[in-house]
């Protein structure tokens, strides 16, 4: 079976001077390799194709026979690394709570330990007799959430 340090130490190689960096990295008990990368900027699949060629020069096809794929990260697919949630500052997204709770808002900050999500809730604010829509911003560590997914709109 492939090496996966060593594979994934030829990928951030391949990667170093770039605004790409590697998502996530699967070695299957079967050789199949399958690279997931992001960018500060979009990524092309000549930027794809490089990478794949620096695994394909480190690792002898001949020695151990492997299957590789080179992506980039989807849009759609839950945001996994700060660095992500740095590049969506200003987006909207759909966060699930390691506490079960399901909210809608802008990430408006992120660092290395979590991020601030600014959310419109209704609130009875005093005096009023409805509520009324309010902005908030509540801060998450990243190890209390299960998931964050970009919201699309068409």
């Amino acid at each position: 079976m492939i090496d996966k340090t060593a594979l994934e130490q030829v990928i951030n190689e391949a990667l170093e001077g770039t605004k790409m960096y590697l998502v996530t990295l699967k070695v299957s008990k079967d050789n199949i390799i399958d690279v997931a990368l992001d960018s500060d900027e979009d990524i092309t699949i000549d930027d794809c194709v490089a990478v794949n060629d620096a695994v394909l020069a480190a690792f002898d096809r001949d020695e151990e026979d492997y299957e590789l794929t080179v992506g980039s990260y989807g849009i759609t697919s839950p945001l996994l690394l700060p660095r992500q949630y740095q590049k969506n500052i200003g987006y909207e997204v759909e966060v699930l709570t390691a506490d079960g709770r399901k909210l809608k808002g802008v990430i408006a900050g992120a660092d290395d330990e979590g991020f601030e999500l600014s959310m419109t809730v209704k609130r009875k604010l005093e005096g009023k007799k409805r509520p009324e829509l309010v902005e908030e911003q509540e801060r998450f560590n990243y190890s209390d959430i299960k998931q964050t997914k970009n919201i699309i709109k068409i």
